[in-house]
């Protein structure tokens, strides 16, 4: 498939058009929440580019690295190399295995340090296998859970993909610090019904957001609600149920936009 973005700025607008009822299961619409996700985490739409990220950002949570920042401190980054040496046995990140294994947990950066984040950036930019394996751990962990629970609440493309922001900024379930989004939606049913109980969509990813956006205040590691207050809630404003194209958001001040997706 062939996409059309660039970050710009200015806004879409146009006649209402009908609901676009593919959800994320459809490779252009996943294509487009991978993009919506990077601009986010990464400041780029281009996320193929951040397999090789990795740095500390600073958020208690050690390294963040790869294409949706997994971490050192919190588990995921060690089953990324878990999965690569299982499939790419005797690379050049399987020494830092009980390394990684020992600072889960915590911030900190013992026995990994910089000839760590070389082999990883070396590792992204050299090997399939490794891409492949921050892929499978993205989707297993983060983006088919959210999807599947969006699904069963009635939700289209655009509350998947809400879903699913929220899984790779807050994980699934709560840990010191951070609310994780079983509580974010525990908390938004309460306040409106999906619409797999009859509510109304907009209504309830509103509420959804509601949710984050109180969570967030009272994450340290997390202080910018821009994510969602100029992006994803003006989405739903616009009526962008089916992430419908043209998109246009702001995150961090900076302004972005999708005009089309062209499969192939």
């Amino acid at each position: 498939m062939l996409l059309a973005l660039c970050a710009c700025s200015g806004s879409g607008s146009g006649p209402e058009r009908e609901r676009d009822t593919a959800g994320l299961a459809d490779p252009a619409k996943k294509e487009i929440a991978m993009r919506l996700v990077s601009s986010a985490e990464n400041s780029s739409l281009d996320w193929r580019a951040q397999y090789e990220y990795i740095e500390d950002i600073g958020d208690g949570r050690g390294y963040t690295a790869g294409i949706i920042g997994f971490c050192s401190g919190t588990g995921d980054m060690l089953t990324v190399v878990e999965k690569y040496t299982k499939a790419r046995p005797g690379n050049a990140l399987a020494p830092f295995l009980p390394a990684l294994r020992a600072v889960k947990g915590s911030d900190s950066h013992k026995g990994l340090g910089r000839p760590f984040t070389d082999a990883w950036a070396r590792a992204a930019a050299s090997d399939a296998a490794f891409r492949a394996a921050q892929d499978a751990e993205r989707d297993r962990s983060y983006f088919t859970p959210a999807v599947r629970q969006a699904e069963a609440d009635g939700l289209g493309a655009l509350g998947q993909f809400i879903y699913y922001d929220a899984y790779v900024m807050h994980g699934h379930g709560d840990s010191k610090g951070s609310i994780g989004f079983a509580t974010l939606r525990k908390n938004a049913q309460r306040a409106a019904e999906p619409p797999a109980r009859g509510g109304d969509e907009k209504a309830y990813l509103n509420a959804f957001l509601d949710a984050r956006v109180e969570a967030i205040g009272h994450e340290p590691s997390h202080t910018d609600t821009s994510r969602i207050e100029t992006a994803q809630r003006v989405f739903v404003r616009e009526g962008k149920l089916g992430l419908e194209l043209p998109l246009t958001w702001k995150v961090y001040g900076d302004d972005y936009r999708i005009d089309r997706v062209d499969a192939e």
